[in-house]
């Protein structure tokens, strides 16, 4: 299947998902992901700040700012690069480029995730066997994880069925070491 209408199929899923089962899924991966010892160890954690049926990463964000972590969030630019903030409480958050609430800090550049101990991302599936991810098309979070070290955590959050076998990818598509789904934690590489 191609990319196209592999994201196709991933989006209608998502969307078929009730508001309890996204509460319910948010929940699951939320406390996986923080019973991690290497997550509570994390320092400086670069994450993302949900929307739609996206796996709902508000109160793991505000989880780790409250235990301690600094967390990073990306702020998308016009060539669709990401630009990383220091996310400082729910109150520190504004609408960004499409809607999307990013940080209203300081910009700490693109090269902020380098310094990164986890890196937590988005996708709409991950390939089980190459740790492939799939995003939404537009490039900002490979090009995002081509700069993250390679004994980094790198992490994509997901719902059921979409750690599959048969995402298709490009020379420029990067892996994560990680997948989360309402099941659990997988390792990947």
């Amino acid at each position: 299947m191609d990319k196209s209408n592999l994201r196709r199929e991933l989006n209608a899923a998502r969307a078929s998902l009730t508001p309890e089962q996204l509460r319910a899924n948010a929940t699951k991966v939320r406390e996986t992901l923080l019973d991690q010892p290497w997550v509570q160890m994390a320092g400086l954690v670069a994450c993302y700040w949900s929307v739609g049926t996206e796996p709902e990463t508000h109160g793991l964000v505000f989880a780790l700012w409250k235990h301690g972590a600094t967390v990073i969030l990306p702020v998308l630019q016009a060539d669709n690069d990401l630009d990383w903030a220091v996310y400082d409480g729910p109150d520190t958050l504004a609408p960004g480029r499409f809607g999307i609430m990013e940080p209203i800090d300081a910009r700490r550049g693109v090269d902020a995730v380098r310094t990164a101990a986890l890196v937590i991302v988005p996708a709409l599936a991950v390939d089980r066997r190459t740790g492939v991810r799939l995003g939404r098309g537009g490039g900002s979070y490979d090009r995002a994880l081509d700069r993250v070290g390679p004994n980094v955590p790198t992490v994509a959050l997901l719902h059921e069925g979409e750690l599959r076998d048969d995402v298709p990818s490009e020379p420029h598509d990067r892996h994560v070491r990680f997948a989360v789904t309402p099941a659990g934690l997988t390792r990947l590489m």
